[in-house]
């Protein structure tokens, strides 16, 4: 929770170093609990904002804004540092070069703001389709999923980096795939209660697999292997994935 939010947890008994990066080799055994919890406070700020009446890509935008403060934009900064890296560095060098520098460039920059852009969209669709209280399960189960996908490029590459933080996170594509499957169970049921059914969540969770796939497929074109970087754009992407996913078999659409 510490690592993949901002939101406060007190120091635990058992821990010796409170800070310290955790053991990516679990990690995605506990990453749908972190979905959950991460989830919860954008989700809250949706349903509150369409039961105020406000129009759906409004009351969308005010919970993504949540979502960013409970997460200090984690994983979009991820995206727009992949985007900047993969799309504007010539050498493998460069492009790792590029990715760990804080400032922004117009790959980044314009993938930053079509995905924003494309979650907002894609929330105001579920809101029209489901109502606020399915659409806020809805948003909760995608933050549950898409963080566990994020681990795709760490269960199937190599680190692209000898140092940092991903170079030490192998989960393994068998506890990947434990996780992935917990959460997409998670991601359905809620998704069943909020009336979507199963076929929509399914075709949302193949659809946020099928876009992390296709970034971890960049990236191994591109620089080799993964970085903590990369994981973050595989986020966004499977949850601008499962959105769409679901809306195509909802049949519903924002506007």
């Amino acid at each position: 929770m510490r690592f993949f939010s901002r939101l406060p947890v007190p120091a635990l008994p058992f821990e010796a170093d409170p800070h310290a990066v955790p053991n990516f080799r679990t990690a995605p055994l506990l990453l749908p609990v972190v979905g959950l919890i991460v989830g919860l406070p954008g989700a809250l700020a949706l349903w509150c904002a369409a039961a105020a009446g406000l129009p759906a890509l409004m009351a969308a935008g005010i919970a993504l804004a949540v979502t960013a403060l409970a997460t200090g934009g984690f994983h979009e900064d991820g995206l727009a540092d992949s985007f900047d890296g993969l799309g504007g560095g010539r050498s493998v060098e460069r492009r790792l070069e590029i990715m760990r520098d804080s400032r922004i460039g117009s790959f980044g920059g314009t993938a930053l703001i079509l995905g924003l852009l494309l979650r907002a969209s894609g929330l105001a669709g579920l809101l029209q389709g489901l109502g606020p209280w399915g659409a806020a399960l809805a948003m909760v189960a995608a933050a549950i999923l898409s963080r566990t996908l994020a681990q795709l490029p760490m269960a199937v590459l190599p680190p692209a980096r000898v140092d940092g933080a991903a170079a030490t996170a192998w989960p393994g594509p068998g506890v990947f795939a434990a996780g992935v499957m917990l959460a997409a169970a998670t991601a359905g049921l809620l998704c069943h209660v909020a009336g979507a059914g199963i076929a929509a969540p399914a075709a949302g969770a193949l659809a946020g697999l099928g876009l992390a796939g296709l970034m971890t497929f960049w990236a191994w074109r591109t620089v080799g292997g993964h970085t903590g970087d990369i994981a973050g754009a595989c986020q966004q992407l499977a949850e601008i994935g499962f959105y769409a996913g679901m809306l195509a078999l909802l049949g519903k659409g924002p506007g």
